[in-house]
């Protein structure tokens, strides 16, 4: 009974979704200050998913409407399902085991999937341009994401978050050698995330919503929960790996420090994402090919090369 209540409310769905409401907002307060706005109120991301729960779902006469209707719920599942694997206020995640980095990673991948279905078979000229977008940049930046995840992890001999955690913190003077590797996971994160300056699938200018043109009422408001879900998970596994501390000095300081940890990433994108403008796909993809890829790939030579010139 313990574990279903974690699983539905705390640390689990209604937290993280709640969690990704709150990160939403600040991500838009913050880009409105920097640019000089005003922003949104603190309620506004609450208030939007309400509006479009309100709403009908409107489904295009020739679009598939099994996929079209389960894609938002397979986003919105993947992602709350990855978080379940992260470690928060302690060392061990609610659910853990010895290979759960990859598992997280792969679910992690899934909605990207689910944006490119649901955007195709909407069958809407924009959509589909946004779909397509979305798998091709998908096939950029994850190469330099995993790379930047699986090299603290090779460094710390295990392919569980939980584990990569106490093992930095006993050796937390390693995590120098990673600040290349945090890098290129956060400039890979905002290809992830879809926002600018690889915010392509769904520019707005060009393509008006992207994948989510044809999509309205409910539907909607679970991609965009979906989104807001992901956003608080790839923080909090970047935080898991990069910024390994304060996990083991009980409920109350941890989950404090885990709340600054995500919001000081947040932050981080938020100002990133402000000093770019939008890339075209190729020049996209030529980036991360080009340079975050073999950036990562040094990170993880590196940290073989410390692997074995210290004993640990």
């Amino acid at each position: 009974m313990d574990t279903l209540l974690n699983i539905l409310i705390f640390p689990g769905f209604l937290f993280v979704c709640l969690f990704g409401m709150v990160m939403e907002y600040v991500d838009r307060k913050l880009c409105a200050r920097l640019q000089n706005r005003i922003g949104p109120s603190w309620f506004q991301p609450l208030a939007d998913f309400i509006k479009l729960v309100a709403k009908a779902n409107m489904i295009p006469e020739y679009a598939d409407p099994t996929i079209f209707t389960f894609m938002p719920v397979l986003a919105l599942a993947a992602t709350t399902t990855a978080f379940l694997y992260v470690p928060i206020w302690q060392q061990q995640a609610l659910l853990s085991f010895k290979g759960d980095v990859i598992v997280v990673l792969y679910l992690l991948t899934i909605p990207t999937f689910t944006f490119f279905l649901g955007g195709w078979y909407a069958r809407g000229p924009f959509s589909m341009i946004g779909a397509a977008r979305s798998i091709t940049q998908l096939f950029a930046y994850e190469i330099p994401l995993f790379l930047s995840v699986l090299a603290p992890a090779m460094l710390a001999n295990t392919w569980s978050l939980g584990e990569i955690t106490v093992f930095f913190s006993k050796h937390p003077w390693l995590i120098l050698f990673n600040i290349v590797g945090f890098v290129v996971a956060l400039i890979s994160l905002l290809g992830k995330l879809e926002k600018v300056p690889f915010d392509i699938p769904e520019a707005e200018t060009e393509i008006v919503a992207g994948s989510f043109s044809e999509y309205s009422g409910k539907l909607l408001a679970i991609f965009r929960l979906s989104m807001d879900v992901e956003l608080v998970v790839v923080s909090s596994v970047v935080s898991a790996v990069f910024l390994p501390f304060g996990l083991n000095y009980g409920f109350a300081a941890g989950f404090a420090l885990y709340i600054v940890k995500v919001l000081f990433i947040v932050s981080l994108l938020s100002l990133l994402r402000n000093v770019f403008a939008r890339l075209r796909i190729d020049q996209m993809i030529n980036f991360c090919w080009k340079y975050l890829a073999p950036i990562a790939l040094l990170q993880l030579v590196a940290d073989l090369i410390l692997k074995g010139a210290v004993k640990l």
